[in-house]
């Protein structure tokens, strides 16, 4: 949220008139400023936003119109601090409307966010308020400003500019106008997405048509069939990730395998839940957008304010691992249809095909059947190791809080503290488990966030939200080796919320630029499967026996195994974004066609496709967040391939290099520079070169191919 920040509770409260008090417009009366979620109900949103926008308007008048010479604690620091109510409502909204959705909801949503959106303009196009961030910026070298100061003034002044604050009135409302439209485009992709995949579903009513697919599996699709009163002998499979992928993976039916494949790739592009068009419109709106303050396309815009700073950098960097990932795929395609070929099938691999081949040949390679697997990764199994995991690197621990407040029922609270001494460093959440309310994917983020003023600081309230399969009636949630790994992914940003220690808001935790925001997530992933880590908390969920050490040697043998498709459906996914940000439509533009075009330049394999194909592209068009943007999760893996060679070396509970990293990066923030926080830590700029080791590519030659000419 730019420009706004959350502080201690302002004390709001409504008037005597025997009405009930807004929850959000009153200090919070519980452990560690939890919001009350039990008190707060949907008729709550729309008066605390007007009013925090009300309270926070008069904040920004305060600094604009303040007569004294502008310095960075009556302007900066006061900006940073300002928004605590507007704050409050915001974090809780944007939690639910993600996790908890209902069509109350969704329409709140459209009256909601293009208010919030408009007012974030009016703040970033203030005239008088931008002449005071200017004249500290402008002075900054005179004021004796600590170097995360300097960065703040830095970081402030240069949002703005890029916000409109050097635009003429009339362009000011040109690019509000645009801001308010895409606000709404982004809330109808979304909704879009949400209701295309509820809506999809493949039944089946026969069990012979089920062979392959592990217990656990079947038993779920059971668990989804009564759900919707269809009875014994009838199985549900969904788009959602923890019914579909080990379906893919599995199921010897393979015209199954094709319906839960094109359903999903084919999601909202026709009928009521069409995003198609809505995409088209954003890249209109986003072109006029990037032109309006000054740069050539979109991508340029999002790109100058990050790590790579231009297009050009971020698509390099993807060619050095787009190309060794596609060689892998050919010689992985290959030894799949050999096997495909020796088993009597009659039919080349198709992009449904290659979940379940690869499964094969990594079962007949590695004697490793991940649905056995599986059963040592107990979903309280894995949260037991990400905890022992962040004791032993950076000593803190974890205690439930059963009565605290939660937004739903599957949300677990903790505690978290300094194992040493005792002291609270956040509160940190769970919410695992997939329900229809809740949109795809993983992710992290915060009810409150942190900041520090001398003897007086803030600590964060931090959660994860994932889409695991809920545990049936015989069986606990039993996650796939990726889903280990996205639970250690997302804890990850966690840790980088939870331990911050930055002095100021907008450098708190995750607050730094977006191609470095997951080096903290992807770097603990490495933990997950490391041996020593392992025979802590991967224990068979009926046995109780620990993971065998040779299942263990299986595992880390077959590491690499699938990383041609791996890598290139993500590295694809992201050359992909980055061509939707070159782009400069004054007309509609046919989404599908353009997508086919970048599949023939880039030299898709036929095999697969996008990690995320347009239409559910949510990184990309479901806000601004990741637009030009999905580059910097393999940005950030060279950062944390690199990262983890120096854990690897030294030992990866080493108490020295686990320091290291806790206050070089996960402590810092935004307050350095990120290269300038990677180099203090690792000792040199990193390369691509151990990314491709970890994922057991070979590097090729630097041949200057261009994705848009494919020459």
């Amino acid at each position: 949220m730019a420009a706004i920040a959350i502080m201690g509770a302002t004390g709001y409260q409504c008037s005597d008139s025997g009405k009930r008090a807004n929850p959000f417009l009153e200090a919070y009366d519980t452990p560690y400023e939890i919001p009350p979620f039990d008190k707060i109900t949907n008729d709550d949103y729309m008066p605390a936003l007007r009013e925090g926008i009300r309270l926070h308007n008069e904040e920004i008048k305060a600094i604009a119109e303040n007569p004294d010479t502008p310095t960075f604690d009556n302007t900066i620091l006061a900006l940073d601090n300002s928004g605590e109510v507007l704050g409050k409502v915001i974090y809780v909204f944007g939690a639910l409307t993600e996790s908890n959705s209902s069509d109350e909801l969704q329409t709140i949503s459209e009256e909601f966010m293009p208010l919030f959106s408009q007012h974030e303009d009016e703040v970033m196009m203030n005239g008088k308020l931008f002449e005071r961030i200017k004249h500290v910026y402008d002075h900054r070298n005179e004021l004796g400003l600590a170097p995360d100061q300097l960065r703040l003034v830095d970081e402030t002044y240069k949002n703005f500019v890029r916000n409109g604050a050097l635009l003429s009135e009339d362009k000011k409302k040109q690019l509000s106008d645009i801001n308010t439209k895409l606000s709404g485009l982004y809330l109808k992709f979304n909704k879009n997405l949400l209701e295309a995949t509820n809506s999809f579903a493949v039944v089946v009513d026969n069990k012979e048509e089920l062979s392959g697919l592990p217990a656990s599996s079947i038993a779920v699709a059971a668990e989804e069939a009564k759900s919707r009163n269809l009875g014994e002998g009838h199985w549900v499979f969904t788009l959602h990730a923890p019914s579909r992928l080990p379906l893919l993976q599995y199921a010897d039916n393979r015209e199954l395998r094709r319906k839960i494949y094109e359903g999903y790739t084919t999601q909202a592009t026709s009928g009521d839940n069409n995003n198609l068009p809505v995409i088209s419109d954003i890249l209109k709106l986003r072109a006029q957008k990037a032109q309006l303050l000054g740069y050539k396309d979109f991508g340029s815009l999002q790109t100058d304010k990050v790590m790579a700073k231009t297009t050009q950098s971020a698509e390099d960097l993807l060619m050095q691992i787009w190309r060794p990932a596609v060689k892998r795929v050919h010689e992985e395609v290959a030894e799949m249809q050999a096997l495909a070929d020796a088993e009597g099938a009659d039919f080349k691999i198709a992009p449904y095909d290659y979940y379940y081949y690869a499964e094969k040949v990594r079962q007949k390679k590695y004697n490793l059947d991940e649905s056995k697997v599986r059963e040592y990764f107990a979903i309280d199994s894995v949260r037991k190791g990400i905890f022992t995991m962040a004791e032993k690197l950076y000593g803190i621990k974890f205690t439930e809080m059963p009565d605290a407040p939660k937004y739903d029922p599957s949300v677990t609270v903790y505690d978290v503290t300094d194992a040493n001494t005792g002291e609270h460093v956040a509160v940190f959440m769970t919410d695992y488990f997939q329900r229809p309310s809740k949109r795809q994917g993983a992710w992290m983020s915060e009810f409150k966030g942190a900041w520090s003023n001398d003897s007086v600081s803030s600590r964060p309230i931090i959660y994860n939200v994932g889409n695991f399969s809920r545990p049936t009636a015989d069986t606990p949630s039993l996650l796939t080796l990726d889903e280990v790994e996205t639970l250690f992914h997302e804890f990850g940003h966690g840790l980088h919320g939870m331990l911050t220690r930055a002095r100021y808001k907008g450098q708190a935790g995750t607050n730094v630029d977006r191609d470095f925001v997951e080096l903290p997530s992807q770097i603990h992933e490495h933990w997950a499967l490391e041996p020593e880590l392992l025979r802590t908390y991967a224990h068979h969920y009926i046995t109780g026996d620990t993971i065998p050490d040779e299942m263990i040697e299986r595992l880390q043998a077959a590491s690499t195994h699938n990383q041609g498709f791996t890598t290139a459906e993500l590295a694809g996914a992201a050359l992909l974004d980055l061509q939707f940000g070159k782009l400069n439509p004054t007309e509609d533009i046919d989404v599908e066609a353009f997508m086919a075009q970048v599949d023939k330049q880039l030299g898709m394999p036929a095999e697969l496709t996008y990690r995320y194909r347009a239409p559910y592209f949510k990184h990309v068009f479901g806000s601004d967040e990741y637009s030009s943007g999905y580059y910097t999760y393999l940005w950030a893996e060279v950062l944390d391939s690199d990262g983890f060679e120096l854990f690897k070396e030294k030992g990866i509970f080493d108490p020295a290099t686990a320091a290291k990293f806790k206050s070089t990066v996960l402590e810092s923030g935004g307050s350095v520079d990120p290269m300038e926080l990677y180099v203090n830590f690792r000792g040199h700029a990193p390369s691509v070169d151990a990314l491709l080791r970890n994922r057991g590519l070979e590097p090729m030659p630097d041949i200057n191919l261009n994705p848009q000419t494919g020459k």
